[in-house]
């Protein structure tokens, strides 16, 4: 049974999906992993990659938020993987408290450029921001970074380093509620000062950490930001 605590971490996970849709398995280093790929257009200009919150609070590649990222991404055509970390789902392993998991996004990204050989964009919720922020910014790959809900306080006593921003000077868009509790005002304005340009900072007004009610207003961020930023360029 799913505890109390998980469901108020990471609720009513999307299970529903569109038609265009590849279920698979990526080797993994700790062993397979479980992936999604919703397909692209004809001609797509770009691929991307969704990464999902913590795995120890319930968090998966259907949590709502890593799907409405999808769907921002994929309306422009971007082909869009997604991938259950280790011990997670289907995945094979163990959870490794965000060291092996950086691991198994640069797994993602190799599959991405063997299948499509074009530029990537990255965009992870809570956990998966963190992890997979850390995989992607000095990756050559990966052109722009999306952190949803980035938690610039501890998570269960777990603090999350993004030092290595600092220098990054790839397109940076992040996105947190107005209430985000892992994300508090000043907090997270005061990490983000310390990005290096072009970076964005959008708060969702009413918005929680996991945008309950406000998902909307997240995906139209991603997509107005992206139809600038990337597909402008």
């Amino acid at each position: 049974m799913i505890s109390a605590r998980r469901q108020l971490l990471y609720p009513d996970p999307v299970t529903s999906e569109g038609p265009s849709i590849r279920s698979f398995f990526l080797p993994g280093p700790a062993g397979r992993l479980e992936a999604l790929l919703n397909a692209g257009s004809a001609s797509p200009t770009h691929v991307a990659m969704v990464c999902h919150p913590h795995p120890v609070y319930g968090g998966t590649l259907h949590n709502k938020v890593v799907f409405h990222a999808m769907k921002a991404l994929n309306s422009f055509g971007f082909p869009v993987l997604r991938f259950n970390f280790r011990g997670t789902g289907l995945s094979e392993g163990e959870h490794a408290k965000g060291v092996g998991e950086v691991e198994d996004v640069r797994v993602g990204l190799d599959w991405l450029e063997r299948e499509f050989a074009l530029p990537i964009v990255f965009a992870g919720f809570s956990f998966g921001a963190a992890v997979g922020l850390r995989a992607a910014y000095n990756d050559p790959r990966v052109t722009a970074l999306i952190g949803l809900g980035l938690p610039a306080v501890p998570i269960e006593d777990r603090i999350y380093d993004f030092e290595f921003l600092r220098d990054c000077k790839k397109p940076k868009l992040f996105v947190s509620g107005s209430r985000d509790q892992f994300g508090p005002a000043g907090k997270l304005e005061a990490l983000v000062d310390t990005f290096t340009e072009p970076k964005k900072l959008v708060r969702i007004e009413a918005g929680d950490h996991f945008f309950e009610g406000r998902l909307r207003e997240m995906r139209e961020t991603i997509e107005t930001w992206v139809s600038g930023v990337i597909t402008a360029a």
